[in-house]
């Protein structure tokens, strides 16, 4: 009996693939998430064609696509005709079947949105500080949960999924980095966020790394399922990454696979260094305040990029050969048909890191690899809010990591 990893709440769990021993309440549930995220995939599919797919029977899958419409997960489409046998009416999500809330916490902003169940923004908010505190990232939550779901109806607050937490791991390692005072991070060695904020709200809170989060959002949101294998880079205050294997997201025993910002690199005086130490965006913070200039702009607003033309020139080409040589270094290890990079700048400076990365990229001795595909993530700047967004829709309503389908696909 063959297996597969599914990601669930941020945490492994093994299930089968074809759910025999499993739980007749287990087979059923997983059945529907499998035509969940099919119909996700494609937009609409009509029986017909989640059968062929998946081989499952035209009455099993009418008796979970009725069971789906009841809950108001899935809508009908327009009936089709013209085409051989009966008309058919395709099933696409509904855009209020369900709800959920994500918290990023960032090194220098916090922010917080409402999707609803086909990943539209609905809600956010935004709070900038000089370096992020556990009370303070609580309080926040805890204010902008309250004012979102009080601008809601009464039965979108029911179909709120969760609230999920994109955070990065052992905050208090970055101290130095951020400019905090002292011992002002050790305190996050003790902080529970889950805790804290569990039983705060109706609904569960969920926890994961920030940049796999972020990988999670495109895998669901993106061209992720447009890729087998790739590999995530997101490039916040720091850099950090996520990674897909067989078609769904992989963390790795401790919830930290795709750690690229520890991959060892030449730095310019020719030591090694990690990748996070030259190829975030801290160094162009670092670049914009030795020259005298502001540069909390940046973190304050989603267009604050605008007015540093110049040293994001300048940043973008210092970078790009760093995160060329990680990718190499990577697809060295993992054959990965794709890299995709995404952060939290404006989309044009994406795409100009993007070229400068597959121009350096090309320069490299790529002898024995297979060249991957450079990739501007679609997600953008609020795609770790966003992931933290998917987390209870991964619980709940998303295979994480497709069984191999009929069609040959995952």
């Amino acid at each position: 009996m063959s297996t597969y990893t599914e990601w669930s709440g941020g945490q492994m769990v093994r299930l089968s693939a074809s759910g025999r021993g499993s739980k007749q309440g287990d087979v059923r549930a997983h059945n529907e998430r499998l035509l969940l995220s099919l119909i996700r995939r494609h937009g609409s599919l009509t029986k017909a064609e989640i059968s062929r797919i998946t081989g499952l029977s035209a009455q099993a899958i009418s008796v979970i696509m009725r069971r789906l419409e009841e809950d108001g997960l899935l809508h009908r489409g327009n009936v089709l005709r013209g085409k051989i046998g009966q008309p058919s009416t395709p099933m696409a999500l509904a855009d209020d079947g369900a709800f959920s809330l994500g918290v990023k916490i960032g090194r220098r902003s916090a922010e917080l949105v409402l999707i609803d169940f086909v990943g539209n923004v609905r809600n956010s908010m935004r709070e900038a500080y000089a370096w992020p505190m556990p009370d303070a990232i609580i309080d926040f939550a805890r204010r902008g949960v309250t004012k979102i779901m009080s601008e809601m109806t009464p039965l979108q607050r029911e179909r709120i999924a969760g609230l999920g937490i994109a955070s990065p791991f052992d905050l208090w390692q970055w101290e130095a980095g951020i400019g905090s005072p002292s011992g002002a991070m050790d305190v996050w060695r003790s902080a529970d966020l889950v805790h804290s904020l569990d039983s705060d709200f109706p609904f569960p809170v969920y926890l994961q790394n920030d940049a796999t989060a972020a990988c999670g959002a495109e895998f669901v949101f993106g061209r992720g399922h447009e890729f087998t294998n790739y590999l995530y880079l997101f490039i916040g205050f720091f850099i950090g990454g996520g990674i897909v294997l067989n078609g769904g997201v992989f963390t790795g025993p401790s919830g930290n696979a795709g750690a690229i910002g520890s991959f060892p690199v030449i730095g310019q005086d020719g030591k090694a260094v990690q990748l996070i130490e030259v190829a975030s965006a801290a160094n162009l913070e670092a670049r914009i305040r030795a020259a005298g200039v502001d540069p909390s702009p940046m973190w304050k607003q989603p267009d604050g990029w605008s007015g540093f033309g110049e040293y994001i020139d300048g940043w973008i080409q210092d970078i790009a050969p760093y995160l060329a040589n990680a990718i190499v270094g990577s697809c060295s290890v993992i054959d990965f048909s794709a890299v995709f990079i995404d952060g939290g700048f404006p989309a044009d400076v994406r795409l100009r890191l993007v070229e400068a990365t597959r121009n350096a990229l090309a320069k490299r001795d790529l002898q024995g690899l297979n060249p991957p595909e450079l990739i501007e993530g679609t997600v953008g700047n609020q795609a770790r809010a966003i992931g933290g967004a998917c987390l209870p829709f991964f619980d709940k309503f998303i295979l994480t990591s497709m069984p191999m389908l009929n069609d040959g696909s995952y």
